[in-house]
C-alpha cells in the first residue's frame, strides 16, 4: 500500500506542524522534513521520517512539499530565498502551504514559483488549533486548481475533518482571514464576559456550562472561558501573536478591498495592546488579564 502513496516533504515543524506530520506518517505516507531548528525533526526522524538540511532537497525526494510557517515572510524565505524550496522545484510537484498568509502575497507567489518552475500552489490554511491537529479534525479551506486539489485531496482527509475548495489561489487565505476575524473577536468578548461574571460575583467556571447549546455556545466559549476562569494559562496550545498578525493582515487585506472591518478593527488595538504587555508568546486564554484587575491573576 505505501507504494501507491505519494512521497510528501514538510516545511515548519513546530506546534502544527509536528502533528500534522505525526498524522501523515501514521496513514503511511513517506515523509521527509526540514525545520529551521533541525533539532525539532528528532521525533519524526524516530517515527520514520527522512530529514533533510536545506528546503531544496525536500524536492529531490517528495512528490508534495508542505508548509507550516510563521508569517509571509518566512514562506517567501523558504521557497525562495538561499536553497529554497524554488531551487529544488520541478515542474509536475504541488506546494501546498498550510499557513496563514496575506491573500496578494500568496497569489504572487504562487504565480512566480509557476513562472520559474512550473510547480503548482495551493494555500490550505487551516483551523481547529492544535487540538484539531492532533485529533485529524481541522476544517481546511483551499485555494487553487481544482485539479490540484484532488491530487492531494487523500493526505488532507488525514489531517482534517472538512476540505472546502474556495476558489483560485489566495481564495484559501481570504477565507482563513474571516475565519480569524471571528476567532479573534469572539476570544476577546469571552475574556470581557468572564471579567464581568468575576466581578459580579458569579463563578465564571460555570459560564461555559450555562450557555453550552444556546446561540452564544461556541468552540472558543468552551475552550477558552473554563480556562480563563480558572487561570489555565499553561500549556500554550496557540499564541496571542499568531491571533494579532492574523488580525492585523485581515484588516488591511479589507481595507485594500474597499470593506469595513471596525471590529476587527477594534479587536487588533486591543490585542496589540495585550501583547505589548509580555504576551506575544502566550496562550490567549491570557486575555482576560486585559479586563482584571491588576495582580488577580491565579
Amino acid at each position: 500500500m505505501m507504494a501507491t502513496l505519494p512521497p510528501l516533504g514538510f516545511a515548519g515543524i513546530g506546534l502544527m506542524g509536528l502533528p500534522l506530520c505525526r498524522r501523515l506518517l501514521a496513514a503511511g505516507y513517506p515523509l521527509t522534513v526540514w525545520n529551521r531548528n533541525p533539532a525539532k525533526c528528532a521525533p519524526l526522524v524516530e517515527a520514520g521520517a527522512r530529514q533533510v538540511a536545506t528546503p531544496a532537497e525536500l524536492c529531490k525526494h517528495a512528490d508534495v512539499v508542505m508548509l507550516c510557517l510563521a508569517d509571509t515572510a518566512v514562506v517567501r524565505k523558504v521557497v525562495f530565498g538561499a536553497a529554497g524550496v524554488a531551487q529544488g522545484a520541478k515542474s509536475g510537484q504541488l506546494l501546498v502551504d498550510f499557513s496563514s498568509l496575506e491573500p496578494a502575497a500568496t497569489r504572487e507567489m504562487a504565480a512566480a514559483l509557476s513562472s520559474e518552475t512550473g510547480m503548482s500552489w495551493l494555500d490550505a490554511p487551516v483551523s481547529g488549533g492544535v487540538v484539531g491537529a492532533e485529533a485529524g479534525s481541522l476544517a481546511i479551506m483551499v485555494g487553487g486548481d481544482a485539479t490540484d486539489l484532488e491530487r492531494v485531496r487523500p493526505l488532507l482527509h488525514s489531517l482534517g475533518q472538512r476540505v472546502t475548495h474556495m476558489g483560485a489561489v489566495g481564495a484559501g487565505q481570504v477565507t482563513k482571514a474571516c475565519n480569524q476575524m471571528i476567532v479573534a473577536c469572539n476570544a476577546l468578548v469571552i475574556a470581557e464576559v468572564v471579567a464581568l461574571a468575576e466581578r459580579s460575583g458569579v463563578d465564571a467556571r460555570l459560564i461555559a456550562e450555562a450557555l453550552a447549546g444556546g446561540f452564544a455556545d461556541s468552540r472558543p466559549l468552551q475552550i477558552l472561558a473554563p480556562q480563563m476562569a480558572e487561570s489555565r494559562f499553561e500549556p500554550v496550545k496557540w499564541h496571542v501573536r499568531t491571533l494579532l498578525k492574523d488580525l492585523d493582515s485581515a484588516v488591511q487585506f479589507s481595507r485594500e478591498q474597499g470593506s469595513a472591518t471596525p471590529i476587527s478593527g477594534l479587536a487588533a488595538q486591543l490585542m496589540r495592546l495585550h501583547g505589548s504587555q509580555g504576551f506575544l508568546e502566550k496562550d490567549p486564554s491570557t486575555l482576560v488579564q486585559l479586563y482584571r484587575e491588576p495582580g488577580s491573576e491565579g
